[in-house]
């Protein structure tokens, strides 16, 4: 059975912290009609700080979609090769062991992916199978478990690596004025990371029992991008706060379906959208809010990185493991507006 071993997460050395950030949306925003909503947003959202790939000097400033798809290349090939190496050696692999890649980054984008400069430069075989996912959005982390998953249920004994890399300031527009965009100016962080999908359960992490997608019907324009000469531009739709409510029956009847109870699982691993995302699995799951800590410090330590989030709450689980055969979800919620959840149970293999 499949297990997903415990990730490895990397955060820029670039820090901006929630009173920085407050204090350049008044400087810069000053005579906005809805500067004062927009802030009391950033401060519910409850993130201390954010990593950035680089100074906020040069994040603030916009110098083309071209350079900054540029930066993108070049901070990926830098960052990800050690993440990488460090999630290899927490499933015990080596490059050689790995069939499949699975690729995420909604920040960036690169053709050929990243995929095919990794294969070369670290010594990946050239049968490697290339899965790049570039349109899911944070729900990308829990979709990026469940195809990796089917790569290696469908291929017995073979291993799947999922990278991560999430640029989420180089897609800052200073001249959006949209509320959404500049919510999203005050949440989103950086950070890169790599785990593995072993095809035994030779390894500590997830063992993966079973898993689902959803998409709440007519909610596409929710959460997206407005694709520009300046880049990508997020816009966010009045209606997000409530994508629990329309979630939570689909999770209760998934889980169901498994003799799970939604509010009586191990563990929790939910991607860190925002408050909202978090107060309502809260309200409308039932899920205790100790429960989500893991959650509610992550986005209180990094922002909401994306396709990274589930992978950031994971090494916290996996910092005080739940022990041997304890039941918890992975999920993911993003643009469509799309779910991707995975149920499992805690192992701690034989490997260490």
């Amino acid at each position: 059975m499949p297990v997903l071993a415990t990730p490895a997460v990397h955060l820029p050395e670039h820090v901006i912290t929630q009173r920085e950030t407050l204090d350049l949306a008044w400087r810069l925003h000053a005579g906005h009609p809805k500067i004062r909503l927009v802030t009391r947003m950033i401060e519910h959202a409850q993130v201390t700080k954010r990593h950035l790939i680089r100074p906020i000097e040069e994040t603030l400033h916009h110098s083309g979609f071209e350079h900054r798809s540029t930066v993108f290349a070049a901070e990926a090939k830098k960052r990800v090769p050690p993440v990488v190496e460090q999630a290899l050696a927490h499933a015990d692999l080596a490059p050689r062991d790995i069939d499949a890649i699975v690729f995420i980054s909604c920040t960036g984008f690169m053709m050929p992916s990243l995929t095919a400069w990794l294969i070369n430069t670290m010594g990946f075989p050239s049968r490697t199978a290339q899965i790049p996912i570039a349109q899911l959005g944070c729900a990308a982390g829990g979709a990026a478990i469940n195809r990796a998953n089917d790569y290696c249920r469908a291929h017995p004994g073979s291993n799947a690596l999922i990278i991560c890399c999430e640029f989420c300031s180089l897609c800052y527009q200073p001249d959006d004025l949209d509320l959404g965009s500049l919510l999203s100016n005050g949440l989103f962080g950086d950070a890169v990371c790599a785990a593995v999908v072993r095809g035994d359960n030779n390894a500590t992490g997830v063992l993966i029992d079973a898993q689902t997608s959803h998409v709440i019907p007519d909610t596409e324009e929710w959460i997206s991008y407005a694709v520009k000469a300046t880049g990508f531009h997020f816009r966010l739709n009045r209606g997000v706060p409530d994508t629990m409510r329309g979630f939570t029956p689909d999770i209760t009847a998934f889980m169901r379906t498994q003799g799970r109870d939604i509010t009586a699982l191990d563990f929790y691993a939910v991607h860190t959208g925002g408050p909202r995302i978090l107060e309502g699995l809260r309200e409308h799951g039932g899920i205790p809010n100790d429960k989500l800590r893991h959650s509610w410090n992550a986005l209180t330590d990094h922002g909401n990185v994306a396709s990274v989030a589930v992978f950031d709450v994971l090494t916290r689980i996996a910092a005080n493991p739940p022990g041997e055969g304890a039941v918890g979800m992975v999920a993911g919620f993003g643009p469509g507006v799309t779910m991707e959840l995975a149920l499992g149970r805690w192992t701690n293999g034989n490997i260490f």
